[in-house]
């Protein structure tokens, strides 16, 4: 069901940020509208592409999970229509179990019409950075912990083509808002700049042959020195969403695409699981475009929230014929460790594994059959991961 026509501000309280809109509202549309005044989203995932409602459905998180949390975090309220019609309001007080289902529900509950959020106070649209060169996946493992109150945000890329000793080395980029003060001259006049539209449009979608293991090294020699070499100030656009940068950047994967795999693992013997991993991917021939880590912290979620504290990774995979049984040994690993996959990007993980990673599916099930006994809201994803109660 398309919400982007639901797309008005309702109200505005200036003084505290608080920000009534439809669902249909994207961050885009926020950032563009509200950053001037000073505000901006308080919870943001890595594109600005989203509506207000998509980020509810999916519980979105961002580069600042380990000390803010996922988006439930700053939002106050929801209006919903119900499967019978009615249209209630779902909160912290009210409603407690509908409001919490729908944070990572994938929009199986109900309609999501309005939401009351928080927005967060900026002084400028520029971050400070740090960028911390890491030799191995041990290194890199230990800077996040070293870093994890010392910083908001933390990001890091990790190289796709290294092996061996080499394995999980990277880029552990760190940053914070920046202030007027904290701004050279240059910057400070005009500190609330917002970005334009893209300057780079990938015009049609690149022959396969392009995705070759030369083209994946030259590609992650790049990150990594862009990565390496940020500087010390960066604008929200290149801090917060870089692909954003380029139009249409899927095409650049061919006809037949790519899959984002992302998974969260304990802090708990975190190393060697994650190094087995690694050690699958770099075995298995699917060498993929971008690797991603970040450490995720402990906040309240709804009944299908992805994010828990511990390590989470996301990885690019371009689809080839061998893809789907490479995620599913990696689904066992995953499921091994504790952990769980994010089914805001799956395409590959059956019912089963999802309900052993989700323990909470006989509550969930519960819920739907609460608010939508008839089984109104349904998706291909609800039915093939078993979202949809039988």
């Amino acid at each position: 069901m398309g919400m982007a026509r639901l797309d008005r501000y309702l109200s505005f309280d200036e003084v505290n940020g608080v920000l009534t809109c439809e669902s249909g509202v994207s961050l885009a549309q926020i950032i563009h509208d509200f950053t001037p005044r000073g505000w901006f989203p308080f919870i943001t995932p890595g594109t600005k592409y989203v509506t207000v409602g998509g980020c509810i459905a999916n519980d979105v998180h961002g580069k600042a999970h380990h000390v803010q949390g996922s988006f439930n975090g700053c939002v106050e309220s929801v209006r919903v229509l119900l499967a019978n019609g009615d249209i209630v309001e779902a909160s912290r007080t009210e409603n407690e179990d509908l409001f919490w289902g729908l944070f990572g529900g994938m929009g199986l509950l109900g309609v999501v019409i309005d939401v009351t959020l928080r927005l967060r106070r900026i002084e400028t649209t520029y971050f400070k950075q740090r960028a911390i060169v890491t030799r191995d996946l041990q290194h890199m493992l230990e800077a996040l912990a070293e870093y994890d109150q010392l910083y908001p945000y933390s990001v890091a890329y990790v190289d796709a083509v290294a092996t061996g000793t080499k394995l999980g080395r990277g880029v552990l980029t760190l940053g914070d808002h920046a202030s007027i003060a904290d701004l050279p001259p240059q910057l400070a006049k005009r500190a609330l700049a917002l970005s334009g539209p893209p300057r780079i449009t990938v015009p049609f979608e690149l022959p396969q042959f392009v995705l070759n293991p030369l083209s994946i090294r030259v590609l992650n020699s790049v990150i990594k020195f862009t990565q390496a070499h940020g500087g010390a100030y960066a604008h929200y656009e290149r801090f917060f969403y870089p692909l954003d940068a380029v139009g249409h950047w899927n095409r650049g994967y061919g006809r037949r695409g790519f899959i984002q795999y992302q998974f969260v693992i304990p802090l708990e013997d975190g190393y060697r699981r994650l190094h087995a991993i690694l050690d699958t991917i770099v075995s298995s021939g699917n060498r993929p475009f971008l690797n991603v880590l970040k450490r995720m912290g402990s906040s309240a979620g709804g009944l299908l929230s992805f994010p828990r504290e511990g390590y989470t990774f996301a990885i690019d995979f371009p689809i080839r014929d061998d893809l789907r049984a490479l995620t599913q040994r990696l689904d066992a690993m995953v499921l091994d460790a504790g952990g769980r996959i994010y089914l805001g990007k799956d395409a590959f993980v059956d019912a089963q594994t999802l309900a052993r990673m989700y323990p909470t599916m006989p509550q969930w099930h519960a819920l739907k059959r609460k608010y939508d006994p008839q089984g109104v809201f349904a998706s291909d994803l609800g039915r093939r991961v078993g979202l949809l109660p039988t």
